[in-house]
């Protein structure tokens, strides 16, 4: 985050936001070896605006506008999810690589889905969880 770990603001405190942060990490690790323009871009886009929509979401005012920007980095999340596995299929990255990347980002699904919980006065099932599978 920054050098002298001051947090300056509130969505630095949020552990989706270090978990984004992570992926972002991971995902520059990859893209920085990568050849494929085209989808080298779209994981750098999606990777971003996962943590961009939390920061920006986060400081919205209206529980509404919280919630779309924090729907937006899910969709974000599904994105690189998607670019991760065209990459595997591609071989540009490793079976590990592809675990890890959808690991971090499964967490980071689940906190933005508890998330708009929290925010959201939306109907939900009981017990419902996120699950990848």
């Amino acid at each position: 985050m920054n050098n002298d770990n001051k947090v300056y603001f509130d969505h630095e405190k949020l552990k989706v936001y270090q978990m984004a942060l992570r992926f972002n990490e991971f995902t520059f690790k990859i893209i920085s070896r990568l050849n494929l323009l085209d989808i080298r871009n779209q994981l750098e886009r999606a990777s971003n605006s996962i943590v961009l929509n939390i920061a920006e979401g986060n400081g919205k005012f209206s529980k509404k506008d919280r919630c779309r920007y924090f729907d937006v980095s899910i969709g974000s999340s599904f994105e690189a999810a998607a670019c991760l596995d065209i990459l595997f299929t591609r071989k540009s990255i490793s079976p590990s690589e592809l675990s890890e990347g959808k690991e971090i980002l499964e967490q980071i699904v689940s906190m933005l889905v508890g998330l708009i919980k929290s925010n959201s006065d939306r109907v939900y099932e009981e017990d419902s969880t996120y699950d990848a599978i």
